[in-house]
């Protein structure tokens, strides 16, 4: 009898053992998820950095109640020998070349800057006033542009400004619409034409929310509305395939 008894006293103290198992897995598994989100998070800053720099080091935020935009900082750099990788001065001794050639220099600037090759076109060579379709006597030099950057494997953002002057009308509600559209027929012109991949290519707009002049003057104006083709440097690669490879 007395046995019986010790036998079920240790049959009752059993569950222990699997309570005692059960809390070691839980705490092994909230160490591996804390784990998991410290990588996370690391790797979300390193991202949010990327993707601070690659648009210009602005916080992409509009304060409310503020009209005036002020010009972004200038770090720009005429000099092609400063960009970092020999390629993308190859191809823009390449592009400055031909602009010189074409008489298209007063209109076609190269820049160097930390993201890339920038090469802004005035909006007056591509558009009409207001519009978004592109001149014909221009597409014959966006599209040997583009097939010079063609022969590099790097991405492409086309990034499409204006001025601070509103525009409403039956084609476009705001300046946004108008950049955007802008930026998106000269990306489509590059897929056609110039025969650049399309996952190689996005198109943004700005609208007049990044000004690299003052608009106060018609001089300042002409210079904000611009359409910049940007050959992305490869360290901003995981900004631009994001999503790629799902």
């Amino acid at each position: 009898m007395l046995h019986d008894e010790d036998e079920k006293e240790e049959n009752n103290e059993r569950w222990l053992l699997t309570y005692s198992d059960l809390i070691t897995l839980l705490m092994i598994f909230f160490v591996i998820m804390y784990s998991m989100s410290n990588v996370d998070a690391e790797k979300y800053k390193q991202l949010s950095q990327s993707l601070s720099s690659a648009f210009g080091g602005s916080s992409g935020v509009i304060e409310g109640g503020q009209n005036k935009i002020e010009p972004v900082v200038d770090q720009n750099n005429n000099n092609l020998d400063s960009l970092q990788n020999p390629e993308f001065k190859e191809v823009g001794e390449n592009i400055q070349k031909y602009l010189n050639e074409s008489g298209l220099a007063n209109s076609v600037s190269l820049k160097a800057q930390d993201r890339g090759l920038v090469i802004s076109l005035k909006d007056t060579i591509l558009f009409d006033t207001g519009k978004a379709v592109i001149i014909n006597d221009s597409r014959d030099k966006i599209i040997q542009i583009g097939k010079m950057l063609n022969e590099m494997n790097s991405y492409i953002r086309v990034e499409g400004h204006t001025d601070n002057l509103s525009i409403k009308n039956s084609e476009f509600k705001s300046n946004w619409d108008l950049s955007v559209m802008r930026a998106t027929n000269v990306v489509q012109l590059l897929i056609d034409s110039a025969g650049i991949a399309p996952n190689k290519l996005s198109a943004v707009g700005y609208g007049e929310f990044r000004p690299i002049a003052d608009n106060s003057s018609p001089d300042g104006k002409s210079k904000n509305r611009r359409v910049d083709i940007v050959l992305v440097d490869s360290k901003f690669d995981d900004v631009e395939n994001v999503g790629e490879n799902k």
